[in-house]
């Protein structure tokens, strides 16, 4: 009986560090990441077939956020509108599905809606996507270029780069900022980055100033470069809001290699003078 008992024991520790060299030396599993490309000018959609839990970006050259009020949409866009090395992008959803991609700059993406997961989300992702209808937008923000300026404020200016807010409009979804930038020198500016932020009005003391970051789901105009003695129109197309109490919008304009930065402020005063546009024929 003691034998029997003794040869199990043998057997058991041989089985499990049989299990444990197995466990040593089995290879990792390797995960190839999905290329992805983005740009500064348009936002590429990223529509998982469950919630996102977490997201890490592997530098500040890209730009990710959730989709206001739809949970399973990731936006990404370039920060900037020159050519930056690759970089990477992680997710992770709720049902625990890990996703990998390999980040890259182009200036005209061949795609920019990425569905991943089970084809019974594709009622999903034509609700969202047909909200925003790309077509259509181009052809609003083509309109408002247009449109004759109707706000006299807000506006910035330094060394003789203005920025101004020339007018708001609506329709549907969606609110399209009308901004004229303005060169009065002979030196050409170069555009390294154009951003809107939400901040607070106040900061108190020992307490880092909190601030959130809009990202135009569309974007129609030259934002890279303007000529000396130049001027010209861009829009802006973010998706419907306002500004919450004891909260402004920041306009940041900077210029690559150079000091002529500005920075736009304004808040709710403005942004409820936006006027209807009429939809398109």
């Amino acid at each position: 009986m003691k034998n029997t008992v003794l040869m199990m024991m043998l057997t058991l520790i041989a089985g499990i560090a049989c299990a444990q060299q197995i466990q040593r030396t089995a290879p990792a599993i390797r995960i190839t990441s999905i290329p992805l490309a983005v740009t500064a000018q348009k936002t590429t959609n990223l529509l998982f077939p469950y919630a996102i839990k977490s997201v890490d970006k592997g530098s500040r050259d890209i730009l990710v956020q959730k989709a206001k009020g739809v949970d399973y949409l990731l936006q990404v866009k370039a920060a900037t509108t020159e050519d930056f090395g690759q970089t990477n992008l992680t997710v992770v959803t709720t049902d625990g599905e890990f996703y990998s991609f390999l980040v890259s700059y182009h200036q005209n993406p061949a795609d920019l809606n990425f569905r991943f997961g089970a084809a019974a989300t594709a009622i999903k992702e034509t609700k969202v996507l047909s909200a925003d209808n790309e077509a259509v937008i181009e052809q609003n923000a083509c309109l408002v270029a247009e449109s004759e300026s109707f706000l006299k404020r807000p506006a910035a200016d330094r060394f003789g780069i203005r920025l101004a807010l020339q007018g708001i409009y609506i329709q549907g979804e969606h609110m399209y900022y009308q901004l004229r930038l303005d060169n009065d020198t002979y030196i050409p500016y170069d555009i390294a980055q154009l951003r809107f932020f939400i901040r607070d009005q106040k900061k108190v003391k020992r307490m880092a100033t909190q601030e959130t970051e809009l990202i135009p789901v569309f974007t129609s105009g030259n934002t890279e470069s303007l000529a000396g003695q130049g001027s010209q129109v861009m829009v802006f197309v973010f998706d419907k809001h306002t500004i919450p109490d004891k909260k402004y919008l920041a306009v940041q304009l900077m210029e690559h290699g150079g000091g002529r930065n500005l920075e736009l402020q304004t808040g709710n005063k403005t942004l409820v003078k936006a006027r209807p546009l009429a939809p398109l024929e």
